[in-house]
């Protein structure tokens, strides 16, 4: 091969293996959500801009000029894109990284109480999980209310946390932390329930031929088969205790957090500090999920995996 089919066969095989992997189908959707983004921000503003027009007698404009100012609002309905990425880059690179104007500082005490929950969360879902399996009892009796428990609204019962550990001087991270710990616990109990009882009736009954005792049973075959519904179950539960940390910080009207900067917004009427907010949230969960997916593929090659 000569080296100008090679200079022209490196791109080519690149866009072959972007085509065969997952790199094209996320850039599509990216391209796509970005389009209509952008389309919604001309659409929700275009009142606005109609009607700052008619204030200020402008009788004739552009299409052009008319799209620039519908995505150039200072407190726009929708804001667009390249207006979030403009506030999180004032909001991250603009202040001092120690400063707690900074939105990765907010953004790390949003963490702090997520990840607190979290541990909590996996904990009592493995926990619950491992008494379910053993004890049918159980199963009949708390299974019910373990789901039960996910019907009552997040916002109604956040408030009552805050107020009750509040009166018992429990304030700050782990009023929080409980209410990621009551929405990440219940993916966690209902992955491993499966997991747990995943083993076949023959591989169970090899090891009674072995005597083997329940922990024996569990250490050596319920747990590492539950190792494949775990950690998908651990991808739900930390954006779910991300969405519990941000809730948690609403109804305290607290100074610190992604959801302060979510109340701070909204007090004002900062639309594209709202957005930048929630961007940051969507990055922090989808970061958190990666670093499971990460010690998962960690795990299953310590353990003779092929990942």
């Amino acid at each position: 091969m000569t080296t100008t089919s090679a200079i022209f066969a490196f791109p080519a095989d690149l866009i072959r293996r972007a085509a065969r992997g997952t790199a094209l189908p996320v850039a599509t959707i990216l391209l796509l959500a970005l389009t209509l983004w952008y389309a919604g921000t001309v659409f929700l503003n275009a009142a606005v801009v109609t009607d700052q027009y008619q204030r200020d007698r402008k009788t004739s404009w552009t299409t052009e000029e008319f799209i620039a100012d519908t995505m150039s609002m200072e407190r726009p309905v929708l804001p667009a894109p390249h207006q979030v990425a403009a506030e999180l880059e004032k909001s991250i690179f603009g202040v001092r990284l120690t400063s707690k104007r900074n939105l990765l500082y907010h953004a790390w005490v949003t963490f702090s109480a997520a990840f607190l929950g979290f541990g909590f969360g996996n904990l009592l879902g493995i926990a619950l999980a491992i008494a379910i399996v053993h004890l049918k009892s159980l199963e009949r009796a708390l299974l019910p209310w373990v789901i039960a428990s996910q019907t009552v609204p997040t916002l109604a019962i956040a408030p009552m946390i805050i107020v009750v550990l509040g009166s018992i001087g429990f304030v700050g991270l782990l009023p929080k932390a409980l209410i990621s710990t009551y929405l990440c616990f219940f993916p966690v109990t209902i992955g491993m329930v499966k997991g747990l009882s995943s083993p076949e009736p023959i591989q169970l009954d090899l090891l009674r031929t072995y005597s083997a005792s329940e922990v024996q049973t569990l250490r050596y075959l319920r747990l590492p088969a539950s190792l494949s519904f775990l950690f998908p179950s651990m991808k739900v539960a930390v954006a779910l205790a991300i969405v519990g940390a941000i809730v948690g910080e609403l109804p305290t009207g607290a100074q610190a957090g992604l959801g302060a900067r979510l109340l701070a917004g909204s007090y004002y009427g900062q639309t594209v500090q709202i957005w930048s907010a929630l961007v940051a949230a969507s990055v922090l969960s989808g970061a958190s999920v990666g670093l499971i997916d990460l010690g998962e593929r960690w795990l299953d090659r310590r353990l003779g995996g092929q990942r």
